[in-house]
């Protein structure tokens, strides 16, 4: 039966989305966002205090509005999911008091999940239960891990992450370079698309001998970032930089970050007979690692969630509630502390 399942409250507040959402099983009722991202344009990046003040200023009408949307009250949900990591400190602690409050006052089973997770859990939303075991790609502004998922509640293993800049981080310090505006790599992807990424033959890390060996699904995006700034400071060091030749810079860019992080997936999936990738996370948005994912997974399933679910949201975050509630899983009560550097192997926090 459908409503055989909890209703659960999904709570997201770990950077600038307030996210807000109801799920039940794999069904997602209502999901409602409010970002404050127009407001870091002139400071090219995330101020942690403009963004724990608009939470604080969103969460209620964000709330609301979500329940609104599904058509239910407070009292008809089961559990609350919060996500209690990793993440901003600041914005998360608004995040968890208000669903301890809510908690509290409603008395319902509290769950602290891990936001990361929750990039994979949305998956579950728009293509049904993940297979066992499933190879996630978790690609963002502050993340780039590749994890191997046996049970996403309670069974999930670290492969393999970035060793200095995450794959959104280094579009957005490169989109810096090349005079983008602010966050950088939706811009830079645009870019690209007017590109040719054989133009210029950016350095793929940890491609080779004993790197490859070593670091057989790990990331490294610092020395590419570098060998950009340097290229444009050799050919322009006047910075003013063609329009065709930011659009080759941005491609090849481009080419070289979406190759390696396909090439660690792809190898994931193969080592570990995995034949489903399943790729989350606010850079699983750009347009050439989706391209590419198709193009290089043969015989392998590959499930990316639609864009509006790649961003921050709450529907992440209650379908990962969903999972736990579902597994049984103890709740995190009302006592437990945020953890901004929370392990990916972890689905819920203890009190």
């Amino acid at each position: 039966m459908k409503d055989a399942a909890p209703l659960v409250l999904g709570i997201e507040s770990t950077c600038d989305e307030t996210g807000v959402a109801l799920v039940r099983g794999n069904e997602l009722l209502a999901d409602v966002t409010a970002t404050s991202m127009d407001e870091y344009a002139r400071y090219g990046g995330i101020i942690p205090e403009i963004a724990s003040r608009a939470h604080l200023e969103s969460f209620l009408p964000t709330m609301y509005a979500a329940l609104e949307k599904a058509g239910v009250g407070l009292q008809e949900v089961a559990a609350i999911a919060c996500a209690a990591g990793p993440g901003l400190i600041g914005s998360l602690t608004v995040g968890t008091a208000a669903a301890k409050a809510l908690a509290l006052a409603t008395g319902k089973p509290l769950y602290g999940v891990n936001h990361i997770l929750g990039h994979v859990a949305v998956d579950q939303l728009v293509h049904g239960p993940l297979p066992q075991p499933t190879i996630a790609l978790v690609v963002s502004g502050g993340h780039s891990n590749l994890l191997l998922i046996r049970d996403l509640a309670t069974d999930v293993v670290e492969l393999g992450g970035t060793l200095d800049d995450a794959a959104g981080e280094a579009f957005d310090k490169v989109g810096r370079l090349l005079g983008l505006p602010y966050p950088g790599g939706p811009h830079l992807d645009r870019l690209a698309q007017a590109g040719d990424e054989r133009a210029i033959a950016f350095p793929r890390a940890l491609r080779s001998g004993e790197d490859r060996k070593k670091y057989p699904y790990d990331f490294s995006f610092s020395g590419l970032k570098t060998a950009v700034a340097r290229y444009l400071a050799h050919h322009w060091p006047d910075g003013q930089i063609p329009e065709q030749a930011k659009a080759d810079i941005a491609a090849s860019f481009s080419a070289a970050v979406n190759d390696s992080l396909i090439d660690r997936a792809i190898r994931a999936c193969r080592d570990h007979e995995c034949t489903t990738l399943v790729i989350g996370g606010g850079f699983s948005a750009n347009s050439h690692l989706r391209r590419l994912a198709a193009e290089r997974a043969e015989g392998i399933e590959v499930r990316i969630p639609p864009i509006r679910y790649c961003t921050d949201n709450g529907a992440m975050i209650g379908a990962l509630g969903s999972v736990v509630v579902r597994a049984s899983l103890t709740p995190s009560g009302l006592g437990f502390a945020n953890d901004s550097s929370m392990p990916l192997t972890q689905a819920v926090i203890a009190a």
